[in-house]
């Protein structure tokens, strides 16, 4: 299993991210502990689990959309099972779609695969990419276009 070197080749949550949610993490987990209110203790310390976990999944997840190049070039997209691997002709469509979110439209990359016969819909917001979806769509056209 290779991992490409070029960083504009694969995509993942900026590290200071992650290093931020796992120092607010401990942060409340400390909090939790000193906390002399029971259902406080309980409270602070469900978010502290929450925050510590998705300090985890955000490093277990590294890169989190990757290019191998080759013949022929793989899209690898890393979740919580591990790896999962696509040709360029598994990947049925791929675009950027704006939702709203908190009154504001923010960019997704949607792509649909061909995952085992079953069509499958992969969702990647900026926090995913650690960049712009549409940086990330050129790119992915570029290679996996150039069969």
């Amino acid at each position: 299993m290779t991992t490409p070197t070029d960083s504009r080749l694969s995509w993942s949550t900026p590290t200071a991210a992650i290093v931020a949610c796992g120092i607010g993490g401990l942060a409340l987990a400390v909090a939790a502990v000193v906390s002399n209110d029971p259902p406080a203790k309980l409270l602070i310390g469900l978010a502290a689990a929450g925050v510590l976990f998705l300090a985890f999944m955000g490093a277990r997840q590294r890169p989190r959309l990757a290019i191998e190049p080759g013949e022929p070039a793989q899209l690898v997209v890393r979740g919580l099972t591990g790896p999962q691997r696509y040709t360029a002709d598994q990947v049925m469509r791929a675009r950027v779609v704006h939702y709203r979110r908190l009154g504001r439209r923010l960019p997704m990359l949607e792509m649909d695969v061909d995952h085992d016969g079953a069509e499958k819909l992969l969702i990647f917001g900026r926090w995913d990419l650690g960049t712009r979806p549409e940086e990330v769509l050129d790119t992915l056209r570029t290679y996996l276009t150039a069969k």
